[in-house]
């Protein structure tokens, strides 16, 4: 017998949101009225087509639920105690180096979820970084946050860091490649890495200077850390734009997307099209080849589509946050792996380069490389990014 549709109004939807739900199912055949579509945006409440995928339900068979219930019935049984998720480890201190627009923010980001006792910055500006600690401490009046900020133009504010992040260096400018920038950002990257090397010599660097992927080896060099403590932002923030295309594409909210970008963080960078999901299905479900092309071309022109409508300076709400997740990842508030830029010893077939890779993170930095299976395209694509950036590097 079939369903009868249903006439959905905004009292179904205030129905749904006075019960804690943030979406509602709209099944084939049913009518939303106008009203409903407007409370909805009104209250926050998404309405998702359906019928949604469900997970089975859970079976056992009748002699394990008699076994189980008999058990309870013991004397001796006490209910087991539930295990707690293990808290997330706060960092005495986290510095930055460099307090352009990236590095404010994710300052202002570190602050906001308190994951430090103490935020250093640095500016060789006059006045920059002091005037961006201010701020940030005027600021916790409101969001009650704990961390207090210091800035300083002298490096020595970073001493004893547990966490550096490293977004010093000149930005790009419209026409101009990040291939451009590497003799210039160069320089700054090894006076950083001797102050870091001198005054934090136990702390995980995450560099953000572009371009990335020769900068992270440049710090590494520089500051003869071991690979695990040099990190460098790039396959964080090209996912999440390869994530956003896809879900405008396929119109879905973007939680419902998961998908990885590795490479080179520049023109050589390979969105996994092979792995990426929407609502758990592969992205040909979707879109065809040619919205799924797009996408892939979006992920890789991103950086250069804001730096484009910035006319000067580039990305950087976005590089924040890219910041913030590896900061996370590091003390433990997020699990699982996450693609970041490392020196590879052997992993995909690659040495003695730094490539964006997905990576297992703890409070030491890197703790394990994942290979993952990559089709044959993919990993000759990985293979030539990585000759590319070798290729700049003995230029």
């Amino acid at each position: 017998m079939a369903k009868p549709r249903r006439v959905i109004g905004a009292e179904h939807v205030q129905a749904e949101r006075a019960k804690g739900r943030v979406s509602m199912e709209i099944l084939p055949g049913d009518i939303v009225t106008a009203q409903a579509e407007e409370s909805a945006v009104r209250l926050g409440l998404k309405l998702v087509p359906g019928p949604l995928e469900r997970p089975p339900a859970y079976r056992t068979d009748g002699s394990t639920a008699l076994r189980r219930a008999l058990f309870r019935r013991s004397p001796r049984w006490a209910a087991p105690q539930r295990r707690m998720p293990k808290p997330c480890s706060r960092f005495d201190k986290i510095a930055f180096v460099g307090c352009g627009a990236v590095g404010a923010n994710t300052a202002h980001l570190v602050a906001n979820c308190s994951a430090a006792d103490e935020i250093a910055l640095v500016d060789i500006t006059p006045g920059l970084a002091e005037a961006v600690a201010l701020d940030l401490n005027h600021a916790s009046g409101i969001s009650r946050s704990n961390a207090k900020a210091i800035g300083s133009a002298a490096m020595e504010a970073i001493e004893g860091a547990d966490v550096i992040v490293v977004t010093a260096g000149r930005a790009r400018s419209h026409g101009m490649s990040r291939t451009d920038l590497m003799e210039i950002n160069r320089r700054v990257i090894r006076v950083s890495a001797e102050a870091i090397r001198v005054r934090a010599p136990c702390s995980v660097v995450i560099v953000v200077t572009n371009p990335l992927d020769e900068m992270t080896l440049e710090m590494i060099r520089a500051t003869e850390f071991p690979r695990e403590r040099v990190l460098g932002m790039a396959g964080t923030l090209d996912s999440s734009r390869f994530r956003s295309s896809l879900a405008n594409a396929a119109g879905v909210g973007t939680p419902d997307v998961e998908a990885l970008v590795l490479g080179s963080h520049g023109d050589e960078m390979t969105p996994i099209v092979s792995r990426a999901r929407i609502r758990g299905r592969p992205v040909e479900t979707f879109l065809d080849k040619e919205a799924i092309a797009s996408c892939v071309h979006d992920a890789v022109t991103g950086g250069g589509q804001v730096v484009a409508l910035r006319k000067i300076g580039s990305a950087s709400l976005a590089p924040a946050h890219a910041c913030m997740e590896l900061i996370d990842h590091i003390r433990g508030a997020r699990t699982g792996i996450v693609p970041v830029s490392v020196k590879l010893e052997g992993e995909f077939g690659i040495s003695d380069v730094v490539l964006g890779v997905p990576c297992h993170l703890g409070r030491s930095g890197l703790v394990q490389v994942e290979e993952i299976a990559l089709l044959p395209s993919e990993q000759e694509a990985l293979a030539s990014a990585a000759e590319a950036i070798r290729a700049r590097l003995e230029e």
